[in-house]
């Protein structure tokens, strides 16, 4: 094992590695002064730098196969400039160090760790990352992995003015994975993209838990969104698969999807979003099945004409309004036979078979004109809007369209993500109790 000092014994081990290319291989590198840059300058592709505990001086540049790795204390600090590492070579991993003190530009796109195109299949993973404008930019590294960090995002900043914790941008195939992120603009954001993969992580503090535009065929997946402006905003992708995933506390919306086409959104649980469990605007030909939505003052709003929506297997569970649709064609929210459980439904299933002996109607015509004449509120206890009610009850073929339910359920499903995010609520109360949203 070689060590790199300074000075004289610095400049001897960067000419013994020019003659002698077979002594590459684990290289301890102390902290101070500009060690770690010259054991950069000397090291060979497939040499290990091992960092010691204490500050090394950033920001750095990587442009050979390297591994570098932290002893527990190692920090790489870019001192308020640029980007802290830079990685321009393949195959790189980045494991094991706290990571603070990069540039404030968004238009240098400045940050803890950078892979630029040229860093195909480099690995970030087990860091810690701290005062940084964003955590890692993976601009445009195919097949990168960021797994295991803990990213701290400024929260100094105007919220406009700060980083993501994950900015992934034309970069196919790169996956983030359980990463907790906190702080900054967005916990983990994507666009122009293909084919990724966002599993299990952790994202709280943020404005949008995940972030998607213009990114297609990829997986959200038993990701946690706690407190945060909203959860999972798809925007203008297809074929996007969102599995298992809870948003609890978010302010907004759990789950929305803008221009969002033929995509999977299947066992996620969202708890106690503050006004939208989900809104789909403008969206098509989306599979919404096994989810729970609960506790939010709308459970779906769905609007601008989005078409083909099948909705099977849900629990709308405690939301002050099941579902806000202001349109006039009829959807029937079954599939097969087999609609969704609503907790508002007083129906009775005779037969025993788990399908309710009626259909259920979660708004009517007076909740049409509601929506859209606010001020009509003030009559929706007299006996004429009483009577309109009773009417289309026993009329259906008077009902101005809208959302049916032709085989509800009686019982609510057992979504899996919902039954694992009690933990998620209590963390999400105490966050709130400490301050509330940025």
């Amino acid at each position: 094992m070689r060590r790199f000092g300074l000075s004289a014994g610095a400049a001897l081990s960067v000419a013994l590695l020019a003659v002698c290319p077979a002594l590459a291989g684990t290289i301890d590198v102390p902290a101070g002064g500009e060690a770690l840059r010259e054991a950069l300058a000397a090291a060979h592709d497939g040499d290990t730098l091992v960092l010691l505990p204490g500050v090394h001086s950033g920001p750095v540049r990587i442009d050979k196969t390297l591994t570098v790795e932290g002893r527990p204390g190692a920090i790489v600090d870019g001192h308020g400039s640029g980007r802290v590492i830079e990685v321009a070579a393949p195959d790189v991993t980045i494991r094991g160090l706290t990571i603070r003190g990069s540039g404030t530009s968004l238009e240098k796109m400045e940050g803890a760790v950078f892979l630029s195109r040229t860093a195909t299949a480099s690995v970030v993973e087990d860091n810690r990352m701290v005062d940084n404008l964003t955590g890692v930019y993976v601009h445009g590294a195919h097949d990168a992995i960021v797994r295991g960090n803990r990213i701290t995002g400024r929260t100094d900043l105007r919220l406009n003015e700060a980083g993501n914790g994950v900015y992934v941008w034309n970069a196919p195939g790169a996956k983030v994975i359980g990463n907790d992120i906190t702080g900054g603009r967005d916990g983990i954001f994507t666009v122009t993209s293909r084919q990724n993969q966002f599993k299990d992580n952790r994202l709280h503090g943020v404005r949008f838990a995940v972030h998607y535009m213009y990114t297609n065929d990829s997986e959200v997946s038993g990701n946690v969104s706690i407190a945060n402006h909203a959860g999972y905003v798809l925007m203008y992708s297809d074929r996007i698969r969102v599995l298992g995933n809870v948003s609890v506390r978010d302010r907004d919306h759990g789950i929305l999807l803008n221009y969002e086409n033929r995509s999977d959104i299947e066992g996620n649980a969202v708890l106690e979003s503050g006004d939208k469990c989900v809104f789909i605007y403008n969206a098509n030909n989306n599979v919404f099945r096994g989810n729970r939505f609960d506790g939010c003052r709308i459970g779906i709003h769905f609007t601008a004409g989005s078409e083909g929506n099948l909705m099977s297997g849900n629990a709308f569970v405690a939301n002050r309004t099941q579902v806000l649709y202001v349109g006039t064609r009829f959807l029937d929210w079954s599939e097969k036979g087999r609609g969704n459980y609503w907790s508002d439904n007083p129906a009775f299933d005779l037969n025993g078979d788990g399908i309710a002996d009626t259909p259920y109607r979660p708004n009517d015509l007076v909740d049409q004109v509601i929506w859209r004449f606010p001020a009509a509120k003030l009559l929706a206890n007299a006996p004429a809007t009483q009577i309109v009610r009773w009417a289309q009850a026993e009329f259906p073929a008077i009902h101005p369209g809208g959302v049916v339910d032709s085989a509800p359920l009686m019982t609510a499903p057992d979504i899996p993500a919902a039954r694992a995010a009690q933990a998620d609520v209590r963390q999400a109360e105490a966050a709130l109790a400490r301050g509330g949203y940025r």
